[in-house]
């Protein structure tokens, strides 16, 4: 039997909302004249199961071009200068490597900055797969990530058991429609959970997955 988990990325894995923050305030800045979100603000509004991010972040009706590509730009810099993992989680992933339990993430940022970010807290390492949004036809809560991921390992429902572990309801959604186990990430960007697995702490991941 094999025993997969999935990972949502920033708020689970990781705590990149400051670099998040400065490079969304440095397009608000350069391309609208905007002054400044606070990161309690950009958090929230990332979590925000039904939102409109354009109009949030730069008002915006849609995500414009020019923006995209500037924050881009800058974040492919700005995102190795203050993200840190959280407390127990490299503890975490190690024990479940060392297990055997497979690993992988998926994110919806883009793939290339989630390599940057894993392979500069030296974790890429640990996971076989590594699926941003640019990866899939829709990000979550859609399935499609979490299908790619499964697939890669032969998942076999009837006999594997898989897991996808994150910080808000759209993680907590794509593992419901993709049929498997999802556990709510309590220490990152959302405190509060509603789903009936909540942890509080990355060691739980390890005795829920090894049990």
């Amino acid at each position: 039997m094999k025993k997969i988990v999935i990972f949502d990325m920033d708020g689970t894995l990781i705590d990149s909302k400051k670099d998040i923050t400065i490079s969304v305030n440095y397009v608000r800045k350069t391309n609208h004249n905007l002054p400044p979100l606070s990161e309690e603000f950009i958090v929230d509004a990332i979590n925000k199961e039904v939102r409109n991010l354009p109009k949030l972040f730069y008002n915006t009706e849609i995500y414009e071009e020019k923006d995209r590509i500037l924050f881009e730009k800058h974040y492919k810099e700005q995102c190795i200068e203050h993200p840190y993992l959280y407390e127990g989680v490299q503890e975490m992933l190690e024990r479940l490597h060392v297990k055997g339990v497979k690993l992988s993430v998926a994110t919806n940022a883009p793939t290339q900055f989630a390599l940057t970010m894993l392979e500069h807290l030296h974790v890429a390492d640990l996971f076989d797969m590594i699926v941003g949004a640019d990866k899939v036809q829709a990000s979550k809560p859609h399935p499609d990530m979490i299908h790619k991921i499964l697939n890669f390992y032969n998942y076999d429902a009837k006999k594997d058991k898989a897991w996808m572990v994150g910080d808000n309801s759209k993680d907590i959604k794509s593992a419901h429609n993709a049929g498997i186990e999802a556990i709510f990430a309590a220490w990152g960007f959302s405190a509060h959970g509603t789903h009936s697995v909540v942890v509080k702490d990355p060691k739980e991941i390890v005795d829920i997955v090894l049990q």
